[in-house]
């Protein structure tokens, strides 16, 4: 049983309170039901019950269910209900006002959450009814200072007469979950409190209402106006759980259990004032496939013209 990664989600008090705001901008006391998906240890169920819902429903697969029951029975809670079932196996669900789905990972999509809220939509929620999050919008920044990549180019510093070529190809084809900080970011501020990543652009945004692509894509660029190096690329997430209230994993923001991504090149860019560097990523999630993403940085020089192109890919076996 992962008991540890669920301390760290009870240890997370930006999640918690976050989920807790949102939660009673929705809950209507006596008169709301709420399904939590992905309960957990129960938390948000917790929450939403004292909140003052009417019935909670909480839908959780994995042997921590049998921890959510202990403590939902010794917290003599009579309005929440467990079952110990994925919210997608439960045949004829009770429907419900508000469906609250945590199931969000440093990559935001890693845990399912569309196939999750796609059925949720369809199946447990009244017409009408609220799905917290309601939005993802996932951001990416170059990183322009090279504390990870030197991390990951232990291989060249072995010495002793071995190369180690193949292996530090496959520590660069991979993708790593780090905390970045802003100043490592192209525009990033050393003050994290100070202003967001201003090198940060939108590569996608996910409409919990309605989009629920499995595949994602997104390309963007940054003309740089001094010279920089680009090591490779920090990646982060928002999520808007309800109007006002959004939870980020952004460099600049309250530290959470979640981290940024770093998507390595496997050489850095070296690119001048006036200069592009452009970066496609696509993505693949399902619960039958797991998590697939790809991504692609080009250099163009000051006319536009290509002059070094890298492509990594997780789908080839770590190696480009």
């Amino acid at each position: 049983m992962r008991i540890e990664y669920h301390r760290t989600l009870i240890a997370d008090g930006i999640r918690n309170r976050a989920f807790h705001d949102a939660l009673k901008t929705v809950i209507v006391p006596g008169v709301t039901t709420v399904a939590d998906i992905g309960a957990g240890t129960g938390l948000l169920g917790l929450i939403a019950s004292k909140l003052g819902a009417k019935d909670v429903f909480l839908y959780e697969t994995a042997e921590v269910a049998g921890v959510a029951a202990e403590i939902l029975k010794r917290n003599r809670v009579k309005n929440c209900h467990l079952f110990p079932c994925h919210s997608t196996e439960m045949a004829d669900p009770p429907l419900v006002d508000v469906v609250v789905s945590e199931t969000l990972g440093n990559y935001a999509l890693e845990e399912n959450i569309l196939e999750t809220v796609k059925d949720a939509r369809a199946r447990h929620l009244k017409p009408g009814g609220v799905v917290l999050p309601r939005r993802i919008t996932q951001f990416v920044a170059p990183v322009i200072a090279p504390r990870i990549h030197d991390e990951l180019m232990v291989w060249d510093r072995v010495g002793l007469g071995i190369d180690f070529e193949p292996a530090r190809l496959m520590s660069l084809n991979n993708i790593y979950v780090r905390s970045i900080e802003p100043r490592e970011c192209l525009g990033g501020s050393t003050t994290p409190a100070a202003a967001p990543v201003d090198g940060a652009v939108v590569w996608d945004t996910v409409d919990l209402g309605r989009d629920y692509r499995a595949s994602r894509k997104g390309e963007v660029r940054w003309a740089l106006t001094s010279p920089a190096t680009v090591f490779g690329f920090a990646m982060w997430w928002e999520a808007e759980l309800v109007p006002g209230i959004v939870l980020s994993t952004a460099p600049t923001a309250p530290r959470t259990h979640w981290e940024q991504l770093y998507l390595p090149l496997l050489q850095p860019m070296q690119i001048s004032a006036g200069e592009t560097v452009t970066l496609s990523i696509r993505s693949k999630s399902s619960s039958e496939g797991g998590t697939h993403i790809a991504w692609t940085a080009t250099h163009l020089d000051k006319a536009g013209k290509s002059c070094g192109r890298q492509a990594l890919d997780l789908d080839k076996g770590f190696l480009p």
